[in-house]
């Protein structure tokens, strides 16, 4: 009996040494699981004819897309300002865009789209780089892709917003943005940003800003920088977390930075934010805009042919992270004017970083 009991007391003080210790290392049985790998398969080459565009991917070959981006190439003088992004978003194998009824259209998808337009120049530099952001979690082992959409902008100069929104007990983790079709060359989307389904941010109109946290919205601007196209239509993609996981401890902190121009005639402007401390990257957005987006409705820049060049991963000086990338923490946003001056543009950037409070 009694060496019975000591063996009891002496588990017993076993037990409250580990209690102390946990006590003592509170960061001890807590880990971030959440982590990226940035894939991209290089450049593709094109458009090569005006009023036409070219379709790129790049492709997780572990880990789910939370997001991704695109980085285009445009050549010096008057030509450069015919290259422009027509999309960038999710796909189920690589080709296949989400253009049909709108809602839930996607689940655990793994390819990204990259696809670059023209309007009225080409030249021989034209090219767009697709990047997809790999995601994993040990929380968060499934996506779901909600699109939405609408008719239009037909009106010259005049930004139509689309927001796609995560169901509820979802978290967003990225989105992207698409304008249809090709062949009105002053079409393109030239905003693609996180934001909230709610009343203080206009439903989708005000961007999310720089500290929110756990948007739960993705909106798409497009714009059509010259008028007219009877079947004008602009996508948004949001990629949620999928259904049936407990998500309560999940933060998805936005980062968002804004800059004054491109105002000249041809020229462009980058912006980069990071996440810091705030949880790993696990997308980002950017957008060319009337200024203060996050406190006021999204409005038109300066002038009908400012558009985007790239928004994508990249370190801290914005250049593009290479392939197989383990470490991105930044987006940087790439913008350009037409041949026109612009005044009173700006350039955004979001970066999304999540901790899954696993």
């Amino acid at each position: 009996m009694k060496t019975t009991l000591v063996s009891r007391l002496v588990a017993g003080k076993g037990m409250v040494m580990g209690a102390l210790l946990v006590l003592a290392v509170p960061g001890a049985a807590y880990a971030n699981t959440v982590s990226v790998t940035v894939k991209t398969p290089g450049a593709t080459v094109g458009p090569a004819s005006t009023f036409s565009e070219i379709s790129t991917h790049a492709d997780c070959s572990s880990g789910l897309v939370s997001g991704g981006g695109i980085d285009q190439a445009i050549g010096t003088g008057t030509s450069s300002n015919g290259n422009h992004v027509n999309g960038t978003g999710p796909s189920s194998d690589g080709s296949t865009e989400y253009t049909g009824t709108a809602g839930v259209v996607g689940t655990d998808n793994t390819h990204w789209l990259g696809i670059g337009g023209s309007g009225g120049a080409v030249n021989s530099s034209f090219s767009s780089t697709p990047y997809a952001v790999c995601f994993t979690s040990n929380l968060i082992s499934h996506t779901q892709v909600v699109m939405n959409k609408a008719a239009g902008p037909t009106s010259a100069a005049s930004p139509l917003a689309v927001t796609a929104t995560c169901p509820a007990n979802t978290v967003l983790l990225g989105g992207g943005a698409r304008t249809t079709p090709a062949d009105v060359g002053s079409l393109k989307p030239i905003g693609s940003f996180p934001t909230f389904h709610n009343s203080a941010h206009d439903y989708g109109l005000k961007a999310a800003a720089d500290g929110e946290t756990n948007p739960d919205s993705w909106t798409a601007e497009g714009f059509n920088g010259g008028g007219g196209g009877t079947t004008n239509t602009t996508y948004a993609y949001a990629i949620c977390s999928g259904s049936g996981i407990n998500v309560s401890g999940v933060t998805v902190k936005v980062h968002h930075s804004e800059v004054s121009g491109p105002t000249s005639a041809t020229t462009g402007q980058s912006v980069t934010v990071g996440c810091g401390t705030d949880g790993n990257l696990v997308s980002g957005g950017a957008a060319i805009s009337g200024g203060g987006v996050t406190t006021t409705d999204f409005s038109a820049p300066g002038s009908g042919g400012d558009h985007l060049n790239g928004s994508f991963p990249s370190d801290n000086s914005g250049n593009p992270v290479n392939d197989g990338t383990t470490s991105a923490a930044y987006w940087t946003a790439s913008t350009h004017t037409g041949g026109a001056g612009s005044a009173n543009t700006f350039s955004d950037v979001w970066a999304l970083c999540a901790d899954d409070g696993v």
